[in-house]
Formats: structure tokens, sequence, C-alpha cells
């Protein structure tokens, strides 16, 4: 097969992957903007409406792990398959319910969904891409719906919601989800691999991910006092530190400790934890402000990100070419700093700050940041593991970004009111006090940011990946098969 009808083949899986990954992230973003047309048409209480948010995102977070292992043993194609199944199921659900139970439970079972289908969308692209352009490729175009599937969710829950009605922010995944289903049969189906999943470690893993995320999420709900978030990150930590004693011992561990003897392994996804708390955190802050300071509409405010696609459209497409003559740590530090710049940018803003001159820019050059160390810190985390790992790898990662996002929404959500809450900020005016909030978070953001350049410099390797370090792939397959 010469090297262009490898690459026409290559095509339609990786706009399948692509497809799938930018669906789930977008899950993440599109309910948002129709939350309150939610509310008013099913009673939905207060106290229980950020739990249609939440909900998605605690099943995710917490079950990445356990999905990324099950890929590894029973078929990464086949696990893919079923979360995609289940994802469409829940969406259905999702569009029908009648009140504020089924649709959260929907949303939960989306959530269950989208962990079986998103570690192993990412290791496919390890197996099924044998061309290091066509898997860079793969990598860039998976990073870019990362964070695009945000801005595109806000497009599309404001359109939807205007021009249709809620539900259709449901409604929508289904046919996305049967094409992504169609196209899965183009996929690699790699071979299953020997072993068992690990009861106790699946329990206090799962465990530990679901104290951690409801911590995480109750601190941006109700600040960093919260008693039970308190007593949930205490539980966190007993169980994910059980888990880890077990693991070194177990014969059938969910998470192999070998992967972390790899420092770029372990650095990239600690990189990755920060990298995601910054963009993500000042995308919800800057929305705010957008819609609470300068009185945007959900549809304007969405629109107004369009800066932030195109610049994480550059990153994503510039990034590959400079990993294959540079190091993975240079693109992620050299990311994660542009993102610092552009945070430290967001955070002088004023009640009055002018969009095409500061704004604009600033989202531009912070997709632009974005992009660059997300693909790179990718490439550090999935290149170089065994076949066998290659799941459980690729569900650490995405664990490490998921938890960063909740993270930045709650660390950034919980600072802005208590600066805001001050008696001097008050004083000045509910703008002037919002805008002095919202410069305190953004300032976090970039500090948070910076440090994860310098983790990157710390800790990933200063050469280039080359073949010789990438998973053994599998041959092109277009057949049905597992």
């Amino acid at each position: 097969m010469t090297t262009t009808t490898r690459q026409r083949a290559g095509i339609i899986p990786l706009l399948v992957i692509a497809t799938a990954q930018l669906t789930l992230v977008l899950d993440d973003s599109i309910v948002n903007i129709a939350l309150l047309s939610i509310q008013r048409d099913l009673g939905v209480t207060a106290e229980h409406l950020p739990w249609v948010v939440n909900a998605y995102i605690l099943a995710f977070g917490s079950l990445l792990l356990l999905g990324g292992r099950i890929g590894d043993l029973w078929g990464r194609r086949r696990t893919l398959q079923l979360g995609i199944a289940v994802f469409i199921v829940a969406s259905l659900a999702g569009g029908l319910g009648q009140n504020a139970t089924m649709l959260i439970v929907a949303r939960a079972i989306q959530g269950v969904g989208a962990a079986l289908t998103a570690p192993n969308a990412l290791a496919l692209i390890t197996t099924t891409f044998s061309e290091r352009k066509l898997r860079d490729a793969a990598l860039s175009l998976y990073g870019a719906m990362s964070a695009l599937g945000i801005v595109v969710g806000l497009l599309f829950g404001g359109v939807l919601t205007d021009l249709l009605d809620w539900r259709w922010v449901f409604f929508i995944n289904i046919p996305i989800g049967l094409l992504v289903l169609l196209g899965s049969r183009t996929l690699v189906a790699a071979d299953r691999h020997h072993g068992r999943v690990g009861t106790l470690g699946a329990v206090l893993g799962t465990g530990g991910m679901v104290a951690l995320v409801y911590a995480i999420t109750r601190v941006g709900e109700n600040g960093f006092t919260d008693p039970i978030a308190l007593i949930l990150l205490g539980a966190a930590a007993v169980l994910l530190a059980v888990f880890v004693l077990t693991q070194a011992h177990s014969s059938s561990s969910l998470v192999p400790l070998s992967l972390f003897r790899d420092r770029n392994r372990s650095g990239a996804c600690l990189a990755m934890l920060l990298l995601a708390i910054g963009p993500m955190g000042a995308f919800y802050v800057i929305t705010l402000y957008l819609q609470q300071v300068q009185q945007y509409s959900p549809l304007r405010a969405g629109v107004a990100w369009l800066p932030f696609a195109a610049g994480l459209v550059l990153g994503a497409g510039t990034a590959p070419k400079l990993l294959l003559k540079t190091a993975p740590r240079s693109v992620a530090a050299l990311g994660a700093l542009l993102s610092a710049l552009a945070a430290f940018w967001f955070s002088v803003i004023s009640v009055d700050t002018g969009y095409w001159l500061h704004l604009a820019p600033a989202m531009f050059v912070l997709a632009l940041g974005f992009g660059l160390g997300i693909l790179a810190l990718t490439q550090a985390a999935v290149y170089r593991v065994d076949a066998d790992k290659a799941g459980i790898a690729s569900a650490l990662l995405n664990s490490a970004q998921q938890v960063g996002v909740a993270l930045g929404l709650a660390v950034l959500a919980g600072v802005a009111p208590a600066v805001t809450a001050q008696p001097e900020r008050a004083a000045r005016g509910t703008g002037e006090a919002l805008v002095a909030g919202y410069g305190t978070a953004l300032t976090v953001a970039a500090g948070v940011l910076f440090t994860a350049g310098v983790l990157a410099l710390a800790t990933l390797s200063a050469h280039p990946v080359t073949e010789q370090d990438t998973p053994e792939p599998v041959e092109m397959n277009t057949g049905v098969g597992n």
C-alpha cells in the first residue's frame, strides 16, 4: 500500500476519533447554556440544578481509569463502541427527561459512556496510525477537540436552546454518536491482553476518584471551607493512598505503577493537570465577565470566544511540526508560558475593557499556548508505553485533564467571589467589585500556568520523540470484527 493510499485510508479513523472526543468534551459545556430553560421547564430547584452538570463531570472523571483498563483487557475498539452506545442511549433519555431525577441520572450515565470512550479513543491513535505524520495529526486533532469542544458547546447550546428547545442539546448527540459508531468499524481492533481488572483496585481507585472529583465540585459550589468537601478530600487521600499500596503488590493491578517510572509520563500528567486548570478556569471567569459586566447574551458570549478556537487550531496544527525537531518539554513549556501570559493579560480587565484590542488577542494567545502544550504533553504521556498499557496510560492523562478542568473551575470560582465580597471592593460598586474578583482569579490562573511550564521543563525529556519511542502499530484494517 502506497503512502498516499495509507494516508487516505487513515482519514476516516482520524475523523472518527476526533469527533468522538469533540462530542464528549462538548457535553461538558453545551448543557450550561440550557440550564435556565431546563429549570423553568422541569421545575428543577436551585439546589439540584448544578447536578445537571456535575453528574456528568463526576461519572466521567471518576471512571476514566477503569475505562482505560477495561479497554486494554477487553479490546479498545469494542470498549469505545460500548461507550458511544451508552452515551447515545443516555442522551436520548436526557432529551426525553420529564423531571430532575431522570435528567440527572441520564447525565451520570452519559458520563459512564464518556469514561469508556475517551481513554480508548486516545489509545487507538497509537495503534491505528502506523505513520508518524498521521499519528501526530491524530494527536493534534484529539488535543484540539479537548478544548474546542468547550467553545462549540457554548455556541451549539445557545443556538439550539434559542431556536429549538433545550432538549436538543441532548438529541444532537444521537446522530453524531451513530456516525461515530458507524465509522468506528474502520478503527484497528488491537489485540486483547491477558489479565484482570482487579476488583479491590477498581473499588479503591474508583472510590478515591469519586471522592476527589465530588470534593472539587463541592468547593466550586460552596467554597474552600465546606465541611463535606473537606471530609471528601480526606477520604480521597486515604482511598487513593491505599489504592497505590495495593497496586504495588497486585498481580492484576488497575494501574501498573511501572508507568510512573518514566519521568516523562509522570511529569506530563502533572503538567497536564496544571495546564487544564488555567485555560479552562480563565474561560469560565471571562465568560462570566462578558455576561455580568459587559452584559453579553449567552449566544454572543459564545461567539466572542471564536478567537480562542482560531488560536487552538493554530497551536494544535503547529505543534506536530515543532515536535518533529524539538523536545516535548520545550513545546509544552512554551505553550504553558504563552497561556500564562494571556491569563495575566486578562487579569488587568476593567469594567469597559475593549474586545478587539484586549480580550480577543488574549483569547487567541491563551488557546495558542494551550494547543501547543496539550499536544506536547499528550505525546510525552502516550509515546514510550507498552501496547498492553496504552489504554491505562491514556486514561491517566485524561484523568489529569478532567480533574484539572474541575479544579480550575472550583479554584477560580472560589477566588473571584471571595475577593468581590470584600467590603472595600463592594463599596466601589457591583461592576468594579466583580472585576476585582475576576482579575485576582485570573492572576492565580497565570501563576498556575507558569508553574506548569516550569514543571514541563524540569521533568520532560530534552530529546525529540522518535519512531522507536512509539508503541508498535497495528496494520490498517477496515473490516468489521473485534
